[in-house]
């Protein structure tokens, strides 16, 4: 099973790989599989089509700034925190976390949009 590291988590990949010696079945499978694949793309322009019919340049960058503004909030506040020299309070640290929690589903929005445009699920207006 191979993994894909995105920016913040691990995610599995487990497509079946046929292990059966024939290759008239490995085509069979081979085919099937494709047509699964085939009903997903589908499924996924059709539903993600609809949801996001306004994507264009500004939505990305309206996002891109978002993150990077949440980016910058969370590094600002690890910062602030840094200044005392005194160990976090656990309300400081819920900040922080606060801060990198929005920092990063934000960037990971922003990487999902753009995997629907690749995988042309979303077209770009």
């Amino acid at each position: 099973m191979s993994t894909i590291q995105t920016s913040s988590y691990r995610r599995q990949r487990d497509h079946f790989e046929p292990q059966d010696t024939d290759p008239q079945e490995q085509r069979r499978l081979r085919g099937l599989l494709e047509q699964i694949d085939y009903s997903a793309f589908v499924a996924n322009r059709e539903v993600l089509g609809q949801m996001l019919p306004k994507v264009d340049a500004a939505t990305f960058q309206r996002l891109a700034i978002l993150a990077a503004t949440a980016r910058g909030k969370w590094a600002a506040e690890g910062l602030r925190q840094s200044e005392s020299g005194a160990p976090s309070t656990p309300d400081q640290i819920a900040r922080l976390t606060s801060a990198r929690t929005a920092y990063e589903e934000l960037a990971e929005a922003y990487e999902g949009l753009r995997h629907m445009v690749e995988r042309g699920y979303v077209a770009i207006r």
